[in-house]
């Protein structure tokens, strides 16, 4: 007879996803949390700060740590962000490369290996959007990164649909450490909610304006105010780094930045379990994304 005894020992350990940008990390821990803490938009790059999502598996509690995507840093802000990305790595219980299965083992994702190689980290593999290309190209694929690295196991999965996410999760939760859980069992994510309620306004703002605003914006939430009432005012400022990405956050009459909010604060007010006054800002400061104290207001 088969002892599982250790299963119900309680795990707690951190898991680290990395990967190039728009590989579908934010969107896999979202379905392995089950709840939406961290942003989504089809522009890359779009996580900036390390997040940490709390998920359940039996009786583990796993600790999400979405880290920005890897790439190469041109900025201060991007070279804050591709730190942050390996911190969250080094300092994981186990880490999960995650691929995009229809772009392959481009240079963003061979130049990871090789860095995943000279740490000696132990990594898992994912191969992500494997709805989108042959089971050839895919059984291909996992093939030649595990020449490249060797990793522990290889899952192939579709964040998007949950297919083979299950698995995942399983398999890390197996191989966390026995402990005691960092966080209360109904606690979802690991952010000030006035540091959410900034991430939530960004991914309006990326989402209404992907074509038209750079990613020379960002937003930070300058006022948190509990009202007798049970609601909250929230006021928050959009910075952007010239006069006309201002006037385009605005819109004509006001419009656009209108809408931005209308559904942000639908989103804030459902994170935060109470009503909502949302008031947005639009305010220009040049190269701030250069600027160490705004990085490190970002958790960067």
């Amino acid at each position: 007879m088969t002892d599982n005894s250790h299963n119900l020992q309680p795990r707690c350990g951190f898991a680290a996803i990395i990967g190039a940008p728009n590989a579908g990390k934010s969107t896999l821990i979202n379905h392995m949390v089950g709840a939406k803490v961290c942003i989504v938009t089809h522009k890359v790059q779009t996580t900036r700060a390390r997040i940490r999502a709390i998920a359940i598996e039996g009786e583990t509690q796993i600790v999400f740590v979405d880290t920005p995507g890897i790439f190469s840093p041109k900025r201060k802000l991007d070279e804050a962000m591709v730190a942050a990305a390996w911190d969250g790595a080094k300092n994981a219980d186990i880490v999960v490369l995650l691929v995009d299965a229809k772009v392959g083992l481009n240079d963003e994702a061979r130049q990871i290996i090789e860095a995943l190689n000279s740490t000696n980290c132990k990594a898992v593999l994912a191969l992500n959007k494997i709805d989108l290309i042959s089971r050839e190209q895919l059984l291909q694929l996992a093939d030649d990164c595990n020449r490249a690295c060797g990793f522990a196991a290889t899952f192939m999965i579709s964040a998007v649909s949950g297919s083979g996410v299950g698995d995942l999760k399983r398999f890390i939760a197996d191989r966390l450490p026995v402990g005691p859980w960092l966080y209360p069992e109904d606690q979802i994510a690991d952010l000030p909610l006035r540091l959410l309620a900034a991430e939530i306004t960004r991914e309006k703002l990326y989402l209404r304006l992907h074509e038209e605003l750079p990613y020379a914006s960002t937003v930070e939430t300058e006022s948190w105010q509990e009202k007798k009432d049970g609601s909250v005012r929230i006021e928050q400022v959009i910075y952007v780094e010239r006069e006309s990405q201002r006037k385009i956050v605005l819109g004509k009459a006001g419009q656009t930045i209108k809408a931005i909010g209308q559904t942000a604060r639908k989103d804030i007010a459902e994170a935060v379990g109470q009503p909502v006054h949302l008031f947005l800002f639009v305010k220009v400061r040049s190269n701030w994304g250069q600027d160490p104290e705004r990085l490190r207001m970002m958790g960067l």
